[in-house]
């Protein structure tokens, strides 16, 4: 586990992550966490006394990456933009993303979708997951598998599947 002490920064105008609250993560701790990559990976800790798993790292260029900070973290940790933050991770190796069984259910009636699910990038896939079991009640929770089924039907990602929704 590597240890590090960070500031939460704040994009200011940066397009889709206008606000976003994050960390830098160096290069050089970068490297020592996953030697020679350039590619958005996992990693698992603390952020102060707040556990994390599976938590994307994101590249940003000259070998730095960002982590974004959700509010539910900073609100536990009662910190916000500008407050230092001590940092200990590692990479997760094996980190998963479990298909829920009533998606799985649905997917193995239709191998086409399951098989475009698959084909999205891990963190992708995470989206969908969540969305699902976000769901307050079954009614909509049957939904949105519904929804995410057609989505990969049609070969859409998560934000165009959200969209499309809006558009309707």
């Amino acid at each position: 586990m590597i240890e590090f002490k960070t500031i939460i920064l704040q994009f200011g105008e940066q397009g889709e992550k206008t606000g976003w609250r994050y960390i830098e993560i160096p290069a050089d701790i970068a490297q020592k966490l996953k030697p020679n990559n350039k590619k958005a990976f996992r990693v698992r800790g603390m952020l102060d006394s707040f556990a994390i798993e599976g938590f994307a790292l994101m590249p940003m260029g000259d070998g730095k990456f960002i982590m974004p900070i959700k509010a539910e973290i900073r609100k536990s940790i009662r910190k916000e933009a500008g407050a230092m933050l001590t940092v200990k991770l590692e990479e997760h190796k094996d980190f998963k993303v479990l298909v829920p069984t009533d998606l799985q259910d649905c997917f193995d009636f239709d191998p086409e979708a399951e098989a475009q699910f698959n084909s999205l990038a891990m963190s992708h896939r995470n989206y969908f997951i969540k969305w699902i079991e976000s769901a307050k009640t079954n009614e909509t929770r049957a939904k949105r598998i519904i929804n995410t089924v057609n989505a990969m039907l049609r070969k859409w990602d998560y934000n165009v599947m959200i969209r499309e929704m809006r558009n309707d």
